[in-house]
């Protein structure tokens, strides 16, 4: 997707569901809108969600403007399907739910597409590290560790990733798996593989477990893994293992000490027991880095951590100063 000029949103698909928030979405500092139901919108511009005055729609309303938002996705949803997710023309990713799944009347969620692809620079400029981290992160990049981002929702973990693989050389070939395509690098040799749900007749799904196998068949330099939700850890970590350095991840925690949890449940989607996913991760990842959003809006990166076996052949995560 080509880089929009700074200070511009990326075009916008043209359609009456998406202008009736354009006032939002060409808004440089939004992040994310909500829309939940009657009870009506909702915009992010970094410091949290606030009510946006005077936007109004009753619950049908609503609900027309999410089937006409997938729509435009190219996937539909009804009753038989009422979550679907989806990105958009100018890398707008609209997420839905319909009532009775959704009790209080139907959910949007829209992410809404950096105006840039910041740096490393740019992340240390806003405050996210001091000079001592940037130091460590150059380090990771250029021992071509693998790494694990961790955090909360919102807490920057794919902005830090981007930063992160912009920064590695120009030679490397980067292959990105994501369920929806999402990171947006500064990197001349990037391949993005985005997962694909199943048709209405239930066929056609490629998940991320399967395009993790098809990425390692394409001589990745790095493999990158946008969001480890499921039994794609199992693939991801098998690849980290077999001589693939480089790559990394990103994993919803809340903190460093629910990590080894996190990765368990996962493992276990996947068949691994406790012990197993203990040796794959310790073997297989050698940083975690942890990324919070504070009360203010701001986001920082918290701290490092290395993963490991303890006593019991459990995971652990030592902290690494």
């Amino acid at each position: 997707m080509p880089v929009p000029p700074p200070g511009r949103r990326p075009a916008r698909p043209r359609h009456p569901s998406i202008d009736s928030l354009a006032e939002y979405l060409d808004d440089s500092r939004v992040t994310d809108l909500f829309l939940n139901g009657a009870a009506g919108l909702f915009v992010d511009r970094g410091d949290g969600p606030v009510r946006a005055g005077g936007w109004q729609r009753t619950e049908e309303e609503v609900r027309d403007l999410a089937v006409a938002l997938i729509g435009l996705g190219g996937r539909h949803i009804d009753d038989a399907t009422p979550c679907v997710d989806v990105r958009l023309e100018g890398g707008i990713r609209v997420h839905a739910v319909l009532p009775p799944v959704s009790a209080d009347g139907t959910a949007v969620s829209i992410r809404v597409p950096r105006l840039d692809r910041p740096d490393l620079d740019d992340l240390e400029a806003s405050g996210m590290f001091d000079d001592s981290t940037r130091a460590r992160l150059d380090d990771l990049v250029a021992r071509r560790e693998n790494i694990l981002v961790t955090g909360a929702a919102g807490a920057g973990k794919t902005t830090l990733l981007a930063s992160l693989l912009s920064a590695a050389p120009a030679h490397e070939r980067i292959v990105t798996i994501e369920d929806v395509a999402e990171l947006r690098i500064d990197h001349p040799h990037h391949v993005r593989l985005e997962a694909r749900q199943a048709n209405l007749e239930g066929a056609g799904a490629v998940g991320l477990a399967r395009l993790v196998r098809e990425a390692l068949r394409m001589r990745p330099d790095r493999l990158v893994v946008g969001e480890c939700r499921g039994e794609e850890v199992r693939e991801l970590l098998s690849a980290l293992n077999t001589g693939h350095d480089g790559g990394a991840g990103t994993l919803h925690a809340n903190g460093l000490r629910d990590v080894p949890a996190r990765l368990e449940a996962l493992g276990a989607l996947a068949g691994l027991d406790d012990h197993a996913v203990a040796r794959q991760v310790a073997s297989a990842i050698g940083c975690v880095v942890h990324v919070e959003r504070r009360a203010d809006g701001a986001r920082r990166i918290s701290g490092f951590g290395r993963p490991v076996v303890d006593s019991s052949g459990r995971l652990a995560i030592e902290d690494s100063a």
